[in-house]
């Protein structure tokens, strides 16, 4: 039975309550919390008994991080809500690579992420957070908050951005995958195609992309994406073929699926999408089912990522290698943190065919 502590002092339970209720040195009771092994094991719990029965939470995490000069923790910025991270069966795989790969190192994540609250100052989070590097998951270019991510000096990894000197780059070969899809509906006869883009710029809404839009898209997968189905266009054939775009507001199935009917009914010759991410071919396929097209006689359907799930929905779509993607990137900031050079990595993509693609129907407009 450890002694009957003696009175605390008023206010906040420190380390020298405990040692001077015990009657032990300050050191002592540091070491039952960071070194162990140098006490018995009887000391030790009378000295965590103590703490509990005083109050005494242990030493405080800030504290001893500055004392190292280390946190243990990896900022992740993402400058969409907090959910889209989870919603997003691409993302959460992304995500729990990097972290697995840190984990390894005794490194943890945190995410930063735009906050709910329109009023608040969406660079807080970055420029506030105790990290000792951060990942750019999700950015503008040119955006503020990439400026102010860099200008926090500390070891960054960029990931599916444009290169930048002052940090490592790890990404995907978005414009080739993206012109493999294209060519596969080519191939298929198709020439009236749409096009269900991710965001193009910072809370637009979505909707019809106009050339003018166009020019202003902000996010490197989607200028990427975009660029691969179009080169594709130009050099193929037919000649003739078309496409047409809509942004969906969020990567979502329902934004997908809002989307796909948006444009269909708009443009009833539409016989192809081309969807910038498997949520978005699965509000795409929704919306088909919705108007009684089938897939793939009536409407062919491409997605891009090959998320989980997507096999499910014999969905033909652009894989990635998400999961390698994260373990890149983990390995790219533990070196920035060994004091290793940067690197820039990209990854290739490939055309996963299945079921939700076919040859252009002779005369789609019998089937609306």
């Amino acid at each position: 039975m450890p002694p009957k502590p003696a009175a605390p002092s008023s206010g906040r339970i420190t380390l020298r309550e405990v040692a001077r209720a015990l009657g032990v040195s300050v050191a002592t009771v540091s070491n039952a919390y960071n070194r162990p092994d140098q006490l018995s094991a009887a000391l030790r719990e009378q000295v965590l008994e103590t703490a509990r029965t005083l109050g005494y939470g242990g030493p405080d995490p800030l504290a001893r991080s500055l004392r190292r000069g280390r946190t243990g923790v990896i900022g992740v910025v993402y400058d969409a809500p907090l959910e889209y991270a989870f919603a997003d069966p691409a993302a959460a795989q992304f995500l729990g690579s990097v972290a697995q790969a840190l984990q390894d190192a005794s490194y943890n994540l945190l995410l930063l992420a735009s906050p709910a609250d329109t009023q608040a100052d969406p660079l807080l989070p970055v420029q506030s957070a105790s990290v000792d590097g951060l990942i750019v998951y999700s950015a503008a270019q040119n955006s503020d908050l990439l400026r102010a991510v860099l200008s926090r000096n500390l070891p960054t990894v960029l990931v599916d951005q444009d290169q930048h000197a002052q940090a490592a780059g790890v990404g995907i070969d978005d414009a080739g995958g993206a012109t493999l899809a294209a060519q596969h509906l080519l191939g298929l006869g198709h020439t009236h195609i749409g096009v269900l883009c991710l965001e193009l710029g910072l809370r637009q809404g979505g909707g019809r992309v106009t050339h003018e839009r166009e020019r202003q898209i902000v996010y490197h997968p989607t200028a990427e994406r975009l660029r691969g189905y179009r080169e594709a266009v130009a050099a193929g054939t037919p000649a003739h073929a078309q496409l047409f775009l809509t942004e969906a507001g969020r990567n979502t199935i329902a934004d997908g699926e809002a989307c796909a009917l948006e444009l269909l009914q708009a443009e009833p010759q539409t016989t192809a999408l081309l969807c910038m991410s498997d949520v978005l071919a699965h509000g795409a396929l929704r919306a088909a089912h919705t108007l009684g097209w089938a897939v793939p006689q009536r409407l062919s359907i491409i997605g891009y990522d090959d998320a989980p799930g997507s096999a499910d929905l014999n969905l033909t779509t652009v894989w990635q290698p998400t999961s390698e993607k994260g373990r890149r990137v983990g390995q790219a900031m533990l070196a920035l943190l060994g004091g290793e050079a940067q690197v820039d990595v990209r990854l290739p993509t490939r055309l996963i065919v299945r079921g939700s693609t076919a040859a252009r129907p002779a005369t789609p407009a019998q089937h609306l």
